[in-house]
């Protein structure tokens, strides 16, 4: 599966970890920024640029990492098509895929260690999506929203 990763500094150590574990898993890992460890560098263009990846590559998956994951998964939804969750355990991780069929995970890079992480990652990765019609319909909605901005 091909996997997009994006983040910024306080990302950029625990992304390269995540990128190696997921070459070893036989998935196919795209750093999309930054390349380097540049100090006070800003989430916003890497993450964007991450879920503008995944959105046009149906059936890839995202994930975006930063000090607690939340402005990373607030910006990775305001691109179209994209449904990112901030997984801080394995229900939250699992549960974005099975029930809101997220395409991106948000993860806090101070909140954990590379081993809860990469578990976090593992459990999303792994989980499918429902296929549940309570869901369909509900996500069907947010769909419909974001085509529309209808208020």
């Amino acid at each position: 599966m091909r996997v997009f990763l994006g983040s910024d500094h306080a990302g950029y150590v625990l992304k390269t970890a995540i990128f190696r574990h997921l070459g070893e898993l036989g998935h196919e890992p795209v750093d999309v920024g930054p390349h380097a460890l540049v100090e006070g560098d800003d989430y916003p263009p890497y993450v964007l640029a991450t879920a503008r990846r995944v959105a046009a590559d149906p059936g890839s998956l995202g994930v975006v990492l930063g000090g607690s994951g939340n402005g990373e998964a607030i910006a990775a939804n305001k691109v179209d098509g994209i449904r990112a969750v901030l997984a801080w355990n394995e229900d939250t991780a699992r549960l974005g895929r099975e029930h809101n069929d997220a395409n991106v995970i948000s993860i806090g890079a101070r909140m954990h260690t590379v081993a809860e992480a990469t578990h976090l990652l593992d459990v999303f990765v792994k989980t499918s999506f429902s296929q549940d019609p309570r869901h369909i319909r509900r996500i069907g909605m947010l769909t419909d929203y974001e085509q529309h901005r209808s208020n």
